[in-house]
């Protein structure tokens, strides 16, 4: 990231959102700050996907939550998310990024003042539905945000990495977090501590980025949203029925064929199209189409691992809320480390090899993981494993992402932003509903240490076989450095719309 010049240059005030705004003139501010306002919205973002699990006991006996309802507080966040990114992330690229930046925090803050304020079951659902609807907006917006303030290079590539750190981060301290509000003041603080925080991430953006858009018409492509966005959230829907109906129920099967549909519906509509939400030829180019289905597949991979760990450290060993959280830690950290060094190692050796060092590392870490006992110490059960496993992933996370949007038209960069998310997301409910019928098949309806342990274990050892699938994927569709940057060139030259 750059550092502030002593007298910063003066650039058009984009405040009709364009890129190219005639106007009145203002500082550029610091690209890291820009960087730092945009990681801020990416983390709170993250953070609410897995900060309510250890309130869940909490809210049940607090609100009398059903056994269904206790499971729709999570999934209700996860659908909206995942259903709305596509969408949020075109409606940036259009009606300008920091515009839904600011729309996107200000729905997730309200709708998490609303749910920490709820006094019965239903006010709680609707808000984090909503909050995960705002959290569909702000995401996309985060990156592209982060793309537009620093240039294409090593300094992007630092970004991009901070950017991936902190994500990672979010979605490791949610229980660490969730933990000692719940502990220390009350469930409500869960979902109230976002409000402060939001406060003051909202004034920081207001202040110091700089809109942007699009150029061209701005015309929204309302039946492709409306069915790329039903077709991922009943998609979304149709993943987490698994876990209490199972793979084989109607339950399970009616939803995914129905999304099934939609997504088919939304692809022949895009390709007919004057000004498409997802133009198809952006697929064209390997790098990006290579790298978002690397991403969604090492989602399916890793994202179970801090669900498993914490149940592993809480249900086997007999940690508190907190404990376990702090036992996570090390994990945080190396995933922090991990990312922040990648970007030397894109310089020296091509983002496609480190992408792919970084998931036989994480797959490494998961086959250690599954040696795991039911009378497992701290440090070899949990520490080491866990600091292999993280610092794999900011390994491959960081090129990954990088790859997805380095080809990137700035007309399309919110929809690939979007797309970046929405492969992570997808890929991490898909493979979260896997792995745990997986361990529900090995532990056989066991809830003694041993059953359990043997569950998780089976859960790792899959979730290794997966993240060797993204191996595969990387070495056999990825272009080698020089070859991926010219593909993405011309990919996208041809497959930019035209108003």
């Amino acid at each position: 990231m750059t550092t502030m010049p002593q007298t910063p240059p003066l650039v058009p005030d984009a405040a009709d959102g364009s890129d190219h705004a005639i106007g009145r003139r203002r500082p550029v501010p610091p690209a890291w700050l820009v960087v730092a306002v945009a990681c801020a919205g990416q983390f709170l973002v993250v953070l609410d996907v897995s900060v309510v699990n250890v309130a869940l006991p909490s809210m049940r006996t607090d609100l009398g939550l059903s056994a269904a309802g206790l499971q729709w507080v999570v999934n209700a966040y996860s659908i909206a998310f995942a259903g709305f990114m596509l969408l949020g992330g075109r409606a940036g690229d259009l009606f300008g990024r920091k515009r839904m930046f600011l729309v996107g925090l200000g729905l997730f803050t309200l709708a998490s003042l609303v749910g920490g304020l709820a006094e019965q079951e239903w006010q709680l659902l609707v808000a984090r539905a909503v909050q995960g609807l705002g959290a569909a907006v702000l995401a996309p917006s985060t990156l592209t945000i982060l793309t537009s303030a620093v240039p294409e290079g090593a300094a992007r590539a630092r970004a991009i990495a901070t950017w991936t750190a902190v994500g990672a981060g979010g979605g490791a301290a949610g229980g660490l977090v969730g933990g000692v509000l719940t502990e220390g003041l009350d469930w409500r603080w869960v979902l109230l501590i976002n409000v402060p925080l939001g406060a003051v991430v909202l004034a920081a953006a207001a202040r110091w980025i700089q809109e942007s858009r699009a150029g061209g018409e701005r015309r929204l492509d309302l039946p492709g949203a409306l069915l790329v966005t039903a077709g991922t959230a009943t998609l979304a829907y149709a993943v987490v029925q698994t876990e209490a109906a199972g793979w084989g129920s109607a339950d399970t099967l009616v939803p995914l064929g129905v999304a099934l549909v939609l997504i088919a519906a939304f692809l022949v509509v895009e390709a007919r199209t004057r000004l498409p939400l997802m133009p198809l030829g952006l697929f064209r180019v390997r790098s990006v189409a290579a790298a978002n289905a690397a991403m969604f597949v090492c989602g399916m991979g890793s994202f179970a691992m801090w669900f498993f760990m914490t149940l592993y450290a809480q249900n086997v060993l007999g940690y508190t809320p907190v404990e376990a959280g702090l036992a996570l830690v090390p994990s945080s950290l190396a995933v922090v480390a991990g990312s922040k060094t990648a970007p030397r190692l894109m310089r020296r050796f091509g983002a496609r090899n480190v992408a792919v060092g970084g998931v036989l590392v994480t797959a490494g870490g998961f086959g250690w993981q599954s040696t795991m006992s039911a009378h497992g110490s701290f440090v070899v059960s949990i520490m080491l494993p866990g600091i292999v496993m993280m610092a794999g992933a900011g390994f491959a996370m960081t090129p990954l992402a990088s790859l997805a949007t380095s080809g990137a038209a700035p007309g399309d960069a919110g929809l690939v932003s979007g797309l970046v998310n929405t492969s992570r997301t997808l890929g991490g409910s898909l493979g979260l509903a896997i792995l745990s019928t997986v361990a529900a098949g090995r532990s056989a309806g066991g809830l003694d240490a041993v059953s359990l342990t043997s569950g998780y274990a089976a859960a790792f050892q899959v979730g290794a076989g997966i993240l060797l699938v993204a191996v595969v994927v990387l070495l056999a569709w990825m272009p080698r450095a020089g070859a991926a940057e010219r593909a993405s060139r011309r990919g996208w030259s041809r497959s930019s719309p035209r108003p």
